[in-house]
């Protein structure tokens, strides 16, 4: 049986003497001598983290906004992609498969998102002799594709969501759908996850602009922008199992995560077991899980997502790789899921069996996801900028899956996941307390996070029933009181903290790049205190790029009724309005992309549109007029 103890920020959580000795660990991953995590932030720290406790070598990649990031700085090597955004570095397949040939590097662990479920991908990590941390290509293409992975579930007997078995090709086949099975429907996209690029569909006039939409974001955030169309349910809740394979023929499923606490079709909150679940329907959900898992030849981590509603569970899809909330899992079960996914990509068996996990199994996790984002109102808007402060929590049974520190810069081109807050207690009651604690220890300054909605979350009875659906929280929960999350620092604060050496020489500590690869070195220079010199220390200022600032997206007031303001930096990606139109109060006016999410800006009164200052493709910064309404 696993023993929680305390567990300081970054560590794997409890301690056990169950199934996954250390030694055992050790003696399969110790076949790789190094592992390039094709990722970045917090599942890259994460990776690089289980590597050093097993003596692996670990190499990062970056961007150019990466370049002193968190997960660069915690890497043994590292290596430039070179790009901005997600499209110009971490999508580049080229330019990760150079980094891999460059590094020597005997593995890739692709992480979650950018290309972790790219067939191709990890077709051209294995062709080239090189470990791929995930299934197999062929379960990747099966399970990846969303539409694929139906069938596959149903030829196992496993039932899905009612939905369509074919990319849709143009609006009329949403609408087709609709009428057919009846409104509301879904359009998803096929590859990827994470909520992104899903689109909820109540009358047959919004099905084009759903379809344009969800395929703009699907194709920012995964490189693909095929949709498929399902039924969606009004009230379920958000279940999935947790599954591992090896290449020996064994596959267990090591308990679920109920996921139901959601925003945007994106998850907040999730914790195991999942409350005021039936036994019988728990391990019906496993079973089902294992055959989806066994029919696609599965090896690795995986998870399978069911909704469940009424007492009946449909498949929903498989994600072919480890997820953001897998930390609840390892709170549970005491096994490092990250270490078992490098074993058994070199080789070995599972080291444990399903009985042994069941057995192991005890107490309950909850793990809450620190975003930058403004919840009030419910809004959520995206909130990039430097971190000024970061003080996270400790104490008993409280774990803290970071991807950056004080003094790092959240960039509005990529994912706004700032950390998970994990806790483990002995049962429901205790872990919603223990995170309640910890939530009110946590300290985020400089940008807006979703700590006061998560708060707000664990407060509400309807949670502490498990009351509550995936769309609780846009339907139910009232966010209108919330206060200002996290303090809007002037930028520049701090500059001059350098390493306060005496003499006109002081020691730097630099990166510098050489032929793309990175390397720490230590230069005298003379002594003069400037913002951003690098290697003072994630704390010390750092340099804005142009047209950020601290704070950024943290709810930009309107100009007055009339005016349209940007709320934070992003591109414009449609203009919904022209000079003349008559609008009301709430319509949209554009659609603006920021952290890989496309917000609407609505108008804040009625009237005529008089002028319309953005066009499609244009980058605005918070506070930025966009259109003017008399």
């Amino acid at each position: 049986m696993p023993t929680p103890s305390a567990s300081s920020p970054g560590r794997s959580g409890p301690t056990r003497s169950g199934p996954t000795p250390s030694g055992a660990a050790r003696s399969g991953a110790a076949r790789f001598g190094k592992v390039l995590i094709a990722n970045r932030g917090e599942i890259a720290v994460r990776v690089i983290r289980t590597c050093r406790d097993l003596g692996i070598t670990s190499v990062a990649v970056y961007s150019e906004l990466d370049r002193r990031s968190l997960h660069v700085r915690l890497a043994d090597e590292a290596f430039a992609l070179g790009g901005d955004t997600a499209a110009q570095s971490y999508l580049r397949t080229d330019a990760v498969l150079e980094a891999v040939e460059r590094s020597g590097a005997d593995a890739v662990h692709p992480g979650y998102g950018f290309l972790s479920e790219n067939t191709d991908f990890a077709r051209a990590v294995t062709a080239r002799g090189v470990a791929f941390v995930g299934p197999p290509p062929a379960a990747i293409e099966i399970m990846g594709d969303k539409v694929s992975s139906r069938l596959a579930a149903q030829n196992a007997g496993v039932p899905g969501v009612p939905g369509t078995t074919a990319f849709l090709t143009s609006p009329e086949e949403v609408v087709a759908f609709g009428e057919a099975h009846g409104w509301p429907v879904a359009v998803k996209a096929a590859f990827g996850g994470g909520g992104r690029g899903m689109r909820v569909v109540h009358v047959p006039g919004e099905a084009a602009a759903a379809l344009e939409s969800a395929r703009s974001e699907a194709l920012k955030g995964f490189g693909r922008d095929e949709c498929y169309v399902e039924r969606y349910l009004p009230w379920p809740r958000h279940i999935e199992m947790q599954v591992f394979a090896d290449d020996h023929g064994h596959c267990v499923w090591m308990g679920e995560r109920d996921c139901s606490a959601q925003r945007r079709h994106q998850k907040l909150v999730e914790e195991s077991p999942a409350p005021a679940l039936a036994t019988g329907t728990r391990q019906a959900m496993g079973d089902a899980a294992v055959k989806v898992a066994t029919a696609c030849g599965y090896v690795n981590a995986g998870t399978v997502e069911f909704l469940y509603e009424n007492g009946e569970f449909f498949f929903l899809e498989m994600n072919t790789r480890l997820q953001v909330e897998h930390p609840v899992t390892e709170m549970v079960t005491g096994i490092d899921l990250v270490a078992e996914q490098l074993r058994v990509a070199a080789g070995e068996p599972l080291s444990f069996t399903q009985d042994e996990v069941r057995a192991a199994a005890r107490g309950h996790a909850i793990e809450v996801r620190i975003n930058a984002e403004d919840p009030r109102g419910g809004r959520f808007l995206p909130s990039p900028g430097r971190i000024e402060t970061l003080t996270v929590p400790q104490g008993p049974g409280v774990r803290w899956d970071g991807g950056y520190e004080g003094g790092d810069e959240v960039s509005p081109h990529f994912d706004n996941l700032v950390g998970k807050l994990i806790v483990w207690a002995p049962d429901r009651v205790t872990a919603i307390a223990r995170m309640t604690r910890a939530l009110g220890e946590l300290r985020v300054d400089g940008v807006a996070t979703t700590t006061p909605a998560l708060a707000a979350i664990m407060a509400h009875p309807d949670f502490a029933a498990a009351a509550h659906s995936t769309t609780w929280v846009q339907d139910a929960l009232d966010l209108s009181s919330l206060g200002a999350p996290g303090g809007a620092i002037q930028a520049g604060a701090g500059a001059g903290a350098g390493a306060g050496a005496e003499g006109p020489l002081v020691r730097r500590n630099v990166e510098v790049e050489v032929n793309g690869r990175r390397y720490a070195v230590s230069l005298w220079v003379p002594d003069v205190a400037s913002p951003g010199v690098a290697g003072a220390g994630p704390a010390a200022a750092r340099p804005r790029r142009p047209g950020t600032a601290a704070g950024a997206g943290a709810g930009t007031p309107g100009l007055g009724g009339g005016t349209v303001v940007a709320p934070m930096q992003g591109t414009i990606v449609r203009v919904l309005v022209e000079v003349g139109a008559e609008v009301r109060a709430g319509d949209p006016v554009c659609v603006l992309e920021a952290m890989k999410m496309e917000n609407s800006i609505a108008a804040e009164r009625a009237g005529t549109v008089t002028e319309v200052r953005v066009t499609p493709g244009q980058s605005v910064g918070p506070g930025d007029i966009l259109a003017l309404i008399m």
